[in-house]
């Protein structure tokens, strides 16, 4: 991986990368129902190709020898295969709410309820962390203050 680049370029052929979110099929997956799952976060894969879509958008196309299915992937859904890997529950775009107030120094942020939208999650830290966008700002939240917004249409991750 080149890390000073984060444009086309990103990952190279033949790369070993991991994919940071459920991959499921849009309709384009033959043999399919649309909304099946793929390929799991996690899982390690080889980067056979890299394209654009809409002219402004990096897909690679990786082959998950383990599955047997090759699935598009977008920059911000890949790692390196050999970046440290936390499973988390939540996943890039998620609506979550925060189930205590968030403040700091005093004042509240965020209060218990507000709805938020993730917009990263680090895996690098421990307990697993995310940025979640909230009405007028960005916090870094423990997972163990956000639940699912709308838990009866959530999706638990599989183990």
């Amino acid at each position: 991986m080149k890390e000073d680049r984060f444009d086309e370029g990103r990952f190279e052929y033949g790369e070993l990368v991991r994919v940071t979110r459920n991959v499921r099929n849009d309709g384009t997956y033959p043999g399919k129902e649309v909304g099946d799952l793929l390929v799991r976060r996690g899982s390690v894969g080889n980067v056979i190709e890299m394209g654009t879509f809409l002219q402004d958008q990096v897909i690679y196309t990786v082959h998950f020898l383990e599955h047997g299915c090759m699935c598009g992937c977008r920059l911000e859904e890949l790692i390196p295969g050999d970046a440290p890997w936390n499973p988390s529950r939540f996943e890039f775009r998620d609506q979550v709410v925060c189930t205590i107030d968030l403040g700091s120094q005093g004042n509240i942020l965020a209060e218990k309820g507000s709805q938020g939208e993730v917009l990263k999650v680090l895996r690098e830290t421990l307990p697993l962390q995310y940025h979640v966008r909230f009405p007028g700002r960005t916090l870094q939240v423990p997972e163990s203050v956000l639940e699912p917004a709308d838990p009866k249409n959530f999706r638990e991750p599989e183990d």
